[in-house]
């Protein structure tokens, strides 16, 4: 079947691999191209498309060009005929615990860019001791939280253990000083359900 989705990505973006996630759970990889870029370049292919060069960037079959990773999802899983990323009857839940996957994905990576331009300056500015107080405090409140204490093997992944599951394994990745798969017990033994999948074997970080 020809690719009707074009998705640019790269290989180290948490961003990206929630939208590779997502086009791999709902079976839609198959009809994706994938163009793996630099969004750093000033002279790439997705600058020519996207203005604010970032991944992912998704171009649909009529050509609209989408960007953010939750809005990626959020069309991927209306177009998708299989799995749901948002079940209508957990809708809520599912909404609530995005939210906090996605800022400690955004805090993550702002400690990660502040840290590449600033040196270990970024860590000791207002701005970092927050985004690394914002890390440990959502660290704590996934451990804790009801949908990963006691969790069973999710049959279906829906887009808040995407999303989830996608900043942990950045945390690692990127920040390995937070230790947190040793900290947080309960939440490394969920994690380890959820990335137990080739959605997630094949969009390793790199």
């Amino acid at each position: 079947m020809q690719p009707f989705l074009t998705l640019y990505l790269n290989t180290s973006s948490p961003f990206a691999r929630v939208a590779h996630v997502c086009l791999h759970e709902t079976r839609l990889i198959e009809q994706t191209e994938l163009r793996w870029c630099d969004p750093w370049a000033a002279d790439s292919e997705l600058l020519e498309i996207n203005p604010l060069s970032r991944v992912p960037t998704l171009v649909t079959a009529e050509g609209q060009v989408l960007t953010e990773s939750l809005l990626i999802a959020y069309y991927v899983d209306s177009i998708s005929e299989g799995v749901s990323l948002l079940p209508e009857a957990q809708r809520e839940a599912v909404l609530s615990l995005t939210g906090l996957g996605q800022g400690l994905m955004e805090a993550a990576f702002q400690t990660v860019i502040a840290r590449k331009h600033q040196g270990s300056e970024a860590d000791a500015s207002v701005l970092g001791m927050r985004r690394v107080s914002a890390i440990e405090r959502t660290l704590a409140a996934l451990d804790a939280h009801p949908a990963i204490m006691g969790a069973t093997a999710p049959t279906e992944r829906t887009l808040d253990t995407i999303v989830v599951a996608v900043a942990l394994a950045y945390l690692s990745f990127r920040l390995p000083a937070f230790d947190w798969e040793n900290r947080f017990p309960a939440l490394q033994t969920w994690y380890a359900r959820v990335t137990d999948s080739e959605s997630f074997i094949l969009t390793a970080f790199e």
